[in-house]
């Protein structure tokens, strides 16, 4: 699975992107607020999309493709909130998942 972060692409143009209408209800959702703020992404993201292609064809050849392909510099801070957030989950759930142990 290649997981690529924002790739410096014509992705964010009015040629591909596509908005429907607004709904005000959602404004203040993380959803909302990056129909906000995408447009000022465009052309400025930070992966190359010709060194992450490259990137997967050599991942390919090399036949040790992994599981997750991270690409792009961005993903590293959005993987390590991501793991710290279902850390923290599993801390809080520790305890009901181990009393389901049929030792228990």
């Amino acid at each position: 699975m290649v997981e690529p972060g924002y790739f410096r692409t014509d992705f964010l143009d009015s040629s591909s992107l596509h908005v429907s209408e607004r709904i005000a209800d959602y404004e203040e959702t993380a959803a909302g607020q990056m129909r906000t703020i995408a447009p000022g992404f465009n052309h400025q993201q930070p992966g190359d999309p010709v060194k992450g292609a490259a990137v997967i064809v050599d991942a390919i050849d090399g036949g040790a493709f992994p599981v997750r392909l991270f690409l792009g510099p961005d993903t590293i801070n959005v993987v390590t909130e991501k793991i710290d957030q279902v850390r923290a989950e599993l801390a809080r759930q520790h305890d009901v998942a181990v009393s389901t142990d049929h030792a228990n």
